[in-house]
């Protein structure tokens, strides 16, 4: 396994150059989960053949958590659908559309509920990329998902996933689910959480597998890549290296 800490000053480079005036072209577009619940998501197109990144937020937020990230996927050459899970509220003022209907219908909204809502989103996207395999992003509890879906699903070819953990108390332990995981993976958390993330992905036995750990704190999940996180080049710089290969 790769542990990286430090990638080239010309990444970074590439990165300031790409990021600074990108332009954000988005629709928001609706589809049913596996037990009917009506998903919410933005899609972020900027060709159609350009690969695609499917992207699941952390607890208590919504699809805004893409808001700004997906502009930048998208100036590196990737499409993107960033999903609203039915489990959230709110992020960078966009409401958990999907979370406020499954509360309206009775229908579950905890962890695990909403695997389906991830696995819809990813066979939404799947047809979209003329049935090619896809991208899956999570952040914190959707980076577990991520890890777990990723682990069987044939639909997802890499996963990148941002803080995962046991976050399902005694109704999974992730680390057992994901033990047949051979798919690429790429790995992120804040320098805290570090040494649990490589107790739970150590024994997995993917041919390209990296762990980030941020030279300074860092941050939980995919707000990592967040302007205000002080180490958001150093985790921007390493993940866009991972992405080179799926471009076309």
């Amino acid at each position: 396994m790769g542990i990286i800490r430090h990638r080239s000053l010309f990444i970074s480079t590439l990165y300031c150059f790409f990021f600074t005036s990108w332009i954000l072209a988005q629709k928001t577009v609706t589809f049913h989960s596996k037990d009917g619940l009506n998903v919410t998501a933005d899609l972020y197109i900027i060709e159609e053949n350009a690969p695609y990144i499917v992207l699941a937020h952390l607890s208590q937020h919504s699809r805004g958590e893409y808001k700004n990230t997906a502009a930048k996927f998208n100036a590196v050459g990737f499409n993107c659908l960033a999903v609203d899970t039915r489990t959230g509220n709110e992020a960078l003022g966009v409401v958990n559309e999907t979370a406020q209907e499954a509360k309206k219908l009775g229908l579950p909204t905890d962890f695990l509920s909403s695997e389906q809502d991830i696995v819809a989103s990813i066979d939404y996207v799947y047809e979209l990329n003329n049935n090619d395999p896809i991208l899956l992003l999570g952040s914190s509890f959707s980076a577990s998902l991520a890890l777990k879906i990723g682990a069987s699903n044939p639909k997802v070819k890499a996963v990148m996933a941002f803080s995962p953990g046991e976050y399902f108390g005694n109704k999974l332990n992730l680390k057992s689910e994901v033990s047949g995981f051979s798919k690429p993976l790429f790995v992120a958390s804040s320098k805290k959480e570090a040494p649990d993330v490589t107790d739970l992905i150590d024994h997995l036995s993917s041919d390209i597998k990296v762990q980030f750990i941020p030279d300074g704190e860092g941050a939980h999940g995919s707000i990592a890549l967040w302007d205000y996180n002080d180490n958001h080049v150093e985790y921007w710089t390493a993940l866009i290296d991972f992405l080179a290969p799926f471009k076309p």
